[in-house]
């Protein structure tokens, strides 16, 4: 779980790095709009208008929301949104759909299938287990895929993760496959699964 906030922290901050804050806020959470400066929030039952005036907003990722976002604007201190994680269901269950055979049969199909596991940034310890490979395998299929500009690195802490470039979101999509990083697809239906050996089954 901590591993998969992190991921959201970093995406939102290259979201904010080149889309600026209405980019960040507008494609956060399909119930969260940003127009000029006013920032609109959709809940079930609560209604009205709170001024922030200059006390900033905190977002926090969370696991445990649902789909719904939740916010705490009136309270004296500092303003709150909470907003699901992409990627959720993931932390839980295994899509075995098997991978896109056009792109495997042009990356190979562990790179194939590793492209598609980076749709939000991982490690390479993650990526091993995930697809049943070793790490030294792992680390030597991602700097081919880094070197051909499909994967990039991010130090999050201790860890580094790898994440797909523009190019690489690109070539899934010319390929057929959905694209996970967008909140659209946030019931984490993923378009390929690394290939399962027989000492990593699914959970």
């Amino acid at each position: 779980m901590r591993t998969l906030l992190e991921r959201e922290v970093l995406l939102g901050a290259q979201r904010m790095a080149t889309d600026g804050v209405h980019g960040l806020l507008n494609q956060l959470d399909p119930f969260v709009r940003l127009d000029a400066d006013t920032l609109s929030v959709e809940h079930i039952v609560l209604a009205g208008t709170v001024r922030l005036d200059g006390r900033g907003l905190l977002l926090v990722p969370s696991v445990f929301s649902g789909r719904r976002v939740w916010s705490n604007f009136g309270s004296p201190g500092q303003p709150v949104l909470r907003f699901p994680a992409r990627a959720v269901a993931t932390l839980w269950e295994r899509d075995p759909t098997p991978h896109r055979r056009g792109l495997a049969r042009v990356l190979g199909r562990s790179r194939a299938a590793l492209l598609h596991e980076l749709a939000v940034p991982t490690s390479t310890l993650e990526l091993a287990e995930r697809c049943g490979l070793t790490p030294g395998t792992v680390s030597q299929h991602l700097g081919a895929l880094r070197e051909a500009g499909l994967v990039g690195t991010h130090r999050v802490g201790r860890f580094v993760l790898y994440a797909r470039t523009t190019a690489a979101e690109a070539l899934i999509a010319a390929s057929g496959a959905a694209v996970t990083g967008d909140p659209s697809a946030r019931s984490d239906a993923r378009a390929a699964r690394c290939p399962r050996s027989a000492a990593h089954p699914p959970a």
